[in-house]
């Protein structure tokens, strides 16, 4: 769900309904602003208005970047939109040619995107293992190609492709 929250699109991640013994029962919520990418939590009381954005969504191809902003086409209809990079935030960093996602719009203005649950990046560098390591016990990090850094196990090398979940950026396996 997306609500309008101090004049912001925000989306509820997680929530929780809290009822202390004798005192009036609240929600507890986890928010991501939209615009700027921030995650925080509120506490949303019985009286607290809330507004319910309404967002659509549409199946788009990530085309190209021209520096300032970032291109995708309409899977269905074949047209073209742009969207800034401010917008975006850090799901900019995931972005790859032929790569089809969603794109989210407030009252036909384009306002971010959902990125897929898994992606496939190639390690450009890493440490080396190190002898006696096991997977269990210890992780290192590792940057991408697109520049995040992950943490991956031991055994994973420089060139492997892994998968890995982009909104948390962490390892998910070694892609096959």
């Amino acid at each position: 769900m997306v609500v309008i929250f101090n004049g912001d699109l925000c989306r509820v991640l997680e929530f929780h309904h809290h009822t202390p013994g004798n005192l009036r029962a609240m929600v507890q919520a986890k928010l991501r602003n939209m615009r700027t990418g921030n995650q925080f939590e509120h506490r949303f009381r019985s009286q607290d208005e809330i507004e319910q954005a309404y967002i659509n969504q549409h199946e788009m191809e990530y085309l190209y970047s021209d520096g300032h902003s970032h291109h995708f086409m309409n899977t269905e209809n074949y047209e073209q939109i742009e969207i800034s990079e401010d917008d975006l935030g850090d799901a900019a960093s995931w972005l790859q040619a032929g790569l089809k996602l969603q794109v989210q719009f407030h009252e036909a203005k384009p306002i971010g995107i959902e990125l897929p649950k898994t992606i496939k990046a190639k390690i450009a560098t890493t440490e080396p293992m190190v002898k006696g390591a096991t997977a269990s016990a210890s992780y290192k990090p590792a940057t991408l190609e697109n520049g995040v850094v992950v943490q991956v196990p031991p055994f994973v090398t420089d060139g492997e492709e892994i998968i890995v979940d982009p909104t948390e950026n962490r390892y998910m396996e070694r892609a096959k």
